[in-house]
């Protein structure tokens, strides 16, 4: 495995730690290829029961690396966004998130397909989709109402508001705020109690808990797939990208 990302095994937990701090572990391709890998052989491997995600430095990920939406390429097969997806909301194992500094973008979205999400102290949230030209993914537009209500979506989405992690746990996006030090192996205590219970009886509670199917998640990611593509394409989001590198403000 890449070492973009760090997988470890220990009392049934698989260990998955973004590891591009140099970018403020920002998800390029080869992540999103590595991440879908890795939650893939999670399904597969019967010595592992949960999952345990956090990463390196003091950023849980800046989001997608703006340079895939800039240079986009042909990817054989499937895209690895497109399977790194399908690879999270369609885990039947508790997934277990150690939020250790901002989750930006797709950073947050992502933890709607999880299970049991911890931060830091330090951690910040925000989905800034239409401050960039872009609308919300990853079935972001269908979970995160259903999670906080409309109010708090509204607030994150399209105001583009930036929660402290008092604040997501007010809202319930979160469940529990750690002392910075401390995250990491209070989450790994969670992690190794969850896959130390009876496993079927873990996984029909996650489905059932749940509340959504995974067609109802396909259908509304498929229909935020195509007017992100078209955003991506658009005026609007060539702005915002030329304002950003220019560092000024987009002139929408």
């Amino acid at each position: 495995m890449s070492s973009i990302l760090i997988v470890e095994k220990k009392n049934r937990v698989m260990r998955l730690t973004i590891n591009r701090p140099e970018l403020k572990n920002a998800l390029n391709r080869a992540l999103y290829a590595a991440l879908a890998d890795a939650l893939a052989e999670s399904q597969s491997d019967p010595q592992i029961r949960a999952v345990l995600l956090t990463a390196t430095g003091d950023t849980f990920t800046a989001g997608n690396d703006l340079d895939d939406f800039i240079n986009p390429i042909e990817e054989t097969g499937t895209p690895s966004v497109i399977r790194f997806l399908k690879a999270i909301s369609e885990c039947e194992m508790p997934i277990i998130v150690a939020v250790n500094g901002p989750a930006i973008g797709v950073g947050l979205t992502m933890l709607l397909h999880c299970d049991m999400v911890y931060a830091s102290k330090s951690a910040r949230f925000r989905a800034p989709f239409t401050h960039v030209g872009l609308v919300p993914e990853a079935a972001s537009s269908l979970l995160l109402p259903l999670a906080v209500g409309n109010a708090w979506a509204n607030d994150l989405m399209i105001a583009g508001r930036t929660l402290t992690a008092e604040e997501a746990l007010s809202a319930g996006l979160i469940s529990r705020v750690f002392e910075d030090e401390a995250l990491v192996s209070e989450s790994l205590k969670v992690a190794e109690q969850v896959a130390s219970l009876a496993p079927n009886s873990v996984k029909q509670s996650k489905r059932l808990i749940r509340g959504v199917t995974k067609e109802q998640v396909r259908d509304q990611m498929k229909r935020e797939g195509v007017i992100f593509a078209e955003q991506l394409a658009s005026a609007e989001f060539k702005e915002s990208i030329a304002a950003f590198f220019e560092k000024r403000g987009p002139n929408f």
